[in-house]
Order: C-alpha cells, then sequence, then structure tokens
C-alpha cells in the first residue's frame, strides 16, 4: 500500500512538473520612456530653478536622443539637474544605454567630470523647493575612465538623502562601488537596474550583475534645503520617480526602456503576465 501510495505522489509531482512546463511564458512587455522625439512626458527640476523649467535647454533631444548640453550656461552655480519621467515606479527592470561625450564644464564640482547618474525612488519634483540641490532618492551612478589607467567603475550606489543595506547592515558610505569594468571614452553603455519595491535593488552593466543591496530607504545627508516634511529618515522607499542627471559633464541617452513587473496576477484575466512578481489587482478589471 505504502509503495503504491507513493507512485501516486510521484505521478501528481511529474503531471504537475509537467503542466508548469507547459505554462506560456509571456512575452515581456517592455515600454519605452523616451519616445524618440521629445520630452512632454518628462518634467525637468534643475537647482536654483522652479520645476518645469529646462534653463539653457539643458535636456533636448537631438538626433532620437536625449542629450544634456550645457553650451547656454554662463557659470555653472551648482546648477544641477534632473529630467523625470511623469509616472512612479515601484516594482521593474530599466534599461538605459548612455554615453559620455564633449567637455566637461570645468566650473562644476571636480567629482562631476565623467559623471552623470540615473535617478529612482525619488521624490516627486514638484515637492522640492527651488533651492534644493538634489533630490531625496537612490543613483544608479554612472562614470567613465578617465585615461589614466586607473581602475573607475560605473554602475555605483550612492544616496542623496537615503541609506541602503548592504552585506547586511545600512552602510554609512555615500557612495558604493561596484565591481564593474572601467570604461574609458565616449563608448555607449547598457546600464540595467531591477528594482524590487523597498526589498532587493540589483546593477547590471553590459550583463554583468555588478551590486547589490536592500531596503532603501530615507536618511543620511548630502542633500540640502528640501522641505523636512519630505525627509522622513528609516521610511523604507518602496516606490518613486526615475530621473536622468545633469552635473556638470555633457552625457547622450539613447535608450529608456522599462518593464513594469508589478500588475494582474490573475491568471485568469487577459491582462495576466506569467512575469509579474508584485500583484495590482486594480490592473486585472
Amino acid at each position: 500500500m505504502k509503495k503504491k501510495f507513493a507512485c501516486c505522489l510521484l505521478f501528481a509531482a511529474l503531471c504537475t512538473v509537467a503542466s508548469n512546463a507547459q505554462k506560456k511564458v509571456d512575452k515581456e512587455n517592455w515600454v519605452s520612456l523616451f519616445n524618440g522625439k521629445d520630452i512632454k512626458d518628462w518634467t525637468v527640476k534643475i537647482n536654483h530653478h522652479e520645476v518645469g523649467e529646462n534653463f539653457g535647454n539643458t535636456f533636448r533631444v537631438e538626433d532620437g536622443m536625449v542629450k544634456v548640453r550645457y553650451d547656454n550656461y554662463g557659470a555653472f552655480n551648482e546648477q544641477f539637474g534632473h529630467l523625470y519621467f511623469n509616472t512612479p515606479y515601484s516594482y521593474y527592470k530599466l534599461v538605459v544605454e548612455y554615453r559620455f561625450v564633449g567637455e566637461w564644464k570645468k566650473d562644476a564640482p571636480e567629482y562631476t567630470l565623467e559623471n552623470s547618474g540615473i535617478m529612482f525612488h525619488s521624490q516627486d519634483p514638484h515637492t522640492m523647493p527651488k533651492d534644493q540641490d538634489w533630490p531625496i532618492s537612490v543613483e544608479f551612478q554612472l562614470l567613465a575612465g578617465l585615461g589614466d589607467g586607473k581602475p573607475r567603475p560605473t554602475g555605483n550606489m550612492c544616496s542623496p538623502g537615503t541609506d541602503v543595506v548592504y552585506n547586511g547592515k545600512i552602510d554609512p558610505r555615500h557612495c558604493i562601488e561596484s565591481t564593474s569594468k572601467t570604461y574609458d571614452g565616449d563608448q555607449w553603455v547598457r546600464a540595467e537596474l531591477i528594482v524590487l519595491g523597498d526589498s532587493l535593488v540589483t546593477h547590471i552593466i553590459n550583463g554583468d550583475t555588478v551590486l547589490q543591496y536592500t531596503k532603501p530607504q530615507i536618511g543620511g545627508g548630502v542633500v540640502n534645503n528640501y522641505k523636512p516634511e519630505i525627509k522622513i529618515d528609516g521610511k523604507l522607499l518602496s516606490s518613486g520617480f526615475i530621473a536622468l542627471q545633469s552635473e556638470g559633464q555633457p552625457i547622450d541617452f539613447r535608450k529608456v526602456e522599462i518593464l513594469n513587473l508589478q500588475g494582474c496576477m490573475n491568471p485568469k484575466s487577459k491582462k495576466y503576465k506569467s512575469y509579474y512578481i508584485k500583484p495590482d489587482d486594480a490592473n486585472c478589471k
């Protein structure tokens, strides 16, 4: 009897495996956040300027790319800028292809040389005062080598007004270096980000996983002139806005695509996708 029962269990398990193997794997529905023509789906916020003012045409669309330029600037004057997509996200994969070009604005801070970033889990730009320098957010930092043979990894994590848990504890450093290679010059680099709400964040550069950490949350320093009621230290960041950065170095972005991992997880719904990992029942209707 026991042998017969065990055989039945094995048969049932094999049937389950076969059934799962036959389930349809949905094609991933990647969406381009940049339409290749304009930035009407985005909002500009530059330090010392009101939200929505694209000072000096800093963020422009040319040749089907988002270009960050400073040719209409006088003094840089810490006019750090960010271009925010107008929809916040929580669980997602993001792909951005970028390259550094042109001459660095020499009166910008020295650390901004061959330096830019992708901000995520950011505060709404409309909550930022005119003179707030950086958004409270987590930064996927982008760097290029300086041609001196010294390592300068890209895909790092920086934390303006935030903290993350790294190696099991909150890391006090403002920036945590990734394990990426150094990419000199104006070559295109593919940066990927996997964000799972307030749990796990993964950085990928040219297909290699280079950094992981958990529990992004409000905390730390660096950010100045913010509204005190916005900076609630210790509050986990489960969602927020995505932004492309300008801080003194010209840069091009030719691809900005997102795969939303939050949606209808009811297999009976036509809107169900097998790759969703965070339920959103409202999307099932």
